[in-house]
């Protein structure tokens, strides 16, 4: 397993766990996420506070679930991992998933890109591998 790969299982499992101090460990401090339209808070948020941010935004959504990593895609730099979330949003008794994936550019042992993708073969094409 790559050092990469160990960044990204104990970003997810921060996630999962609510702990927001601990999503921000392995981020750049130039980092850039990018959530495409049609995603719940689309948009570009710039540097640790902004994505830290962002991500608390969407996490505080949860009464409870999981984003759960189902695989790893790595070439060169960039890794691209399929994800499962499986969620109860508060005020709701009804359970929503889907299955996506996210891709993280890593700059010396840090997260300095992260977006998400509707369609894994979309990740796939954006990190360069054949499906």
């Amino acid at each position: 397993m790559s050092t990469e790969t160990e960044v990204l299982k104990q970003f997810f499992a921060a996630i999962n766990r609510n702990d927001m101090q601990a999503i921000i460990k392995d981020f750049d401090p130039e980092i850039v996420r990018i959530e495409p339209e049609g995603f719940p808070t689309a948009g570009t948020y710039r540097g640790i506070a902004a994505v830290q941010e962002h991500v608390t935004k969407g996490r505080g959504t949860w009464a409870e679930g999981t984003c759960e990593p189902e695989k790893f895609l790595q070439n060169g730099n960039k890794v691209v991992v399929y994800l499962h979330a499986w969620v109860r949003l508060k005020d709701s008794t009804e359970w929503i998933g889907g299955r996506f994936a996210d891709g993280f550019v890593f700059r010396d042992g840090k997260i300095i890109q992260y977006l998400s993708f509707g369609e894994r073969a979309e990740a796939l094409k954006w990190v360069g591998i054949e499906d």
